[in-house]
């Protein structure tokens, strides 16, 4: 098999078949499978949430990709509307008091990716990236069905607000606070909307947003 290993070879620290003993690379996997991780081993720059939903992928994209989804399976975020400029969303984020939560909405369809970029108290820098990708259970589960990965990545302004002086009051919660929260709380979340959509799906409803449901109903 023709490689580019000549290109590589000044590269330090590789561990590839070519240059490494089969023996050796299964025991320098084992050596880095441990039973127990600290949290921000694996949470300290990155978190991600998974999970198998039982209703067909493209109903769960369309879901997501209505802003007003929000108000039912998260935690938090409630009663986004559109503002002045066009696809930026204005809403509230319960988790600070009196916090505006600014949001744009892209998805890509053939892809089934969708990701919100969000900020608190102002919509010009949406720093807060919210990953989405909708996977089709059948080709990585065998059954029918989606698995949904979520992702976040730890943003510099999560460990300083950038514009301190749009907050509400000097002592409201950050959200850069709440990170080591943020595993444990979009597992809330997923879990939420596995329901929800489990719920409409089984039973033959419409998957889309209650129309005219009190938020919490």
């Amino acid at each position: 098999m023709a490689t580019a290993s000549h290109q590589l070879a000044d590269v330090p620290g590789l561990i590839r078949c070519e240059t490494t003993p089969r023996e050796d690379i299964l025991a320098l996997a084992t050596a880095g499978t441990r039973p127990q991780y600290a949290h921000d081993e694996v949470y300290g720059d990155f978190c991600t949430v998974q999970e198998y939903i039982d209703c067909p992928p493209e109903d769960v994209f369309d879901y997501l990709c209505d802003i007003n989804s929000l108000d039912e399976y998260s935690v938090s975020t409630r009663a986004f509307e559109p503002t002045e400029e066009p696809g930026l969303y204005a809403g509230w984020d319960t988790l600070g008091d009196d916090t505006r939560i600014f949001m744009r909405l892209k998805p890509n369809r053939e892809a089934l990716t969708l990701d919100y970029h969000c900020a608190w108290d102002q919509g010009e820098e949406l720093w807060m990236i919210y990953l989405f990708r909708i996977v089709p259970a059948e080709q990585v589960l065998g059954r029918p069905g989606s698995v949904v990965l979520w992702t976040n990545c730890r943003h510099p302004h999560y460990d300083k607000n950038p514009y301190p002086e749009l907050a509400p009051s000097p002592d409201r919660v950050w959200v850069g606070d709440l990170w080591p929260l943020f595993f444990a709380g979009h597992r809330i979340e997923l879990e939420n909307l596995k329901r929800i959509l489990e719920y409409r799906h089984s039973r033959g409803l419409p998957i889309e947003v209650a129309s005219g449901a009190e938020v919490g109903a």
